[in-house]
């Protein structure tokens, strides 16, 4: 066994253990669960990185035979991809090249944040309903790019399954559980089953433990 993968329930790190069973790559997990006040994750976590937040891994046999932790979710899936010399990474024709790059990046830096702010707002009494209103029409301009895209391909960078789905499906499932995602964009929602049916997917599940996004 060679990472660790310090992951926390129903969290970005899920994406982690997925990407690790589609590169068929030995692992273990440590879980943690998050403290029922604060829905944060625990301080044994500064232990493993500065930031105490997951998700983390530690490879114990990295090149030079240090021990290496990486932190960031975009970060830890382009280190296990090269780690696997660029399998499920950039694609061969240049625009899907671009695609893969952009759906990256674009899932934590775009997507993600008025997610976030939605889900927080939503713990807020009265003047957090109201507020709620204003953030949903900036996340519905997001699914509507997306079901546009998944319109057009099969797959976010083309027509291969890659990194950039696995970085995909987090905000999407969040989106499906919280931001409004439903039936009425189609090839989005085809687009999440087709994912939760891969066989790799359900590994990762198993070896997480309760998934409330899935």
């Amino acid at each position: 066994m060679t990472i660790i993968v310090h992951h926390l329930e129903n969290s970005r790190s899920q994406r982690v253990l997925w990407l690790l069973e589609e590169l068929s790559l030995p692992y273990e997990v440590r879980r943690y669960q998050r403290d029922k006040a604060t829905m944060l994750a625990p301080p044994e976590l500064k232990s493993i990185h500065p930031l105490g937040k997951s998700p983390v891994i530690e490879d114990l046999a990295a090149a030079g035979g240090d021990r290496t932790v990486i932190a960031e979710t975009g970060a830890v899936v382009e280190y296990l991809v090269e780690k696997c010399d660029g399998r499920l990474g950039t694609p061969a024709r240049r625009e899907d090249v671009l695609r893969y790059r952009f759906f990256l990046h674009y899932a934590e830096g775009s997507v993600m944040p008025p997610l976030l702010v939605k889900l927080v707002l939503s713990r807020v009494p009265v003047l957090g309903k109201v507020a709620m209103k204003r953030i949903q029409p900036m996340i519905d301009v997001h699914l509507d790019y997306i079901e546009a895209e998944l319109a057009s391909r099969p797959w976010f960078a083309g027509e291969s399954f890659t990194a950039a789905d696995v970085m995909m499906s987090f905000p999407l499932e969040a989106a499906r559980s919280r931001g409004g995602l439903d039936e009425g964009r189609p090839a989005t929602i085809a687009w999440l089953e087709k994912v939760h049916a891969r066989p790799a997917y359900q590994a990762a599940l198993a070896a997480g433990g309760p998934y409330a996004f899935a």
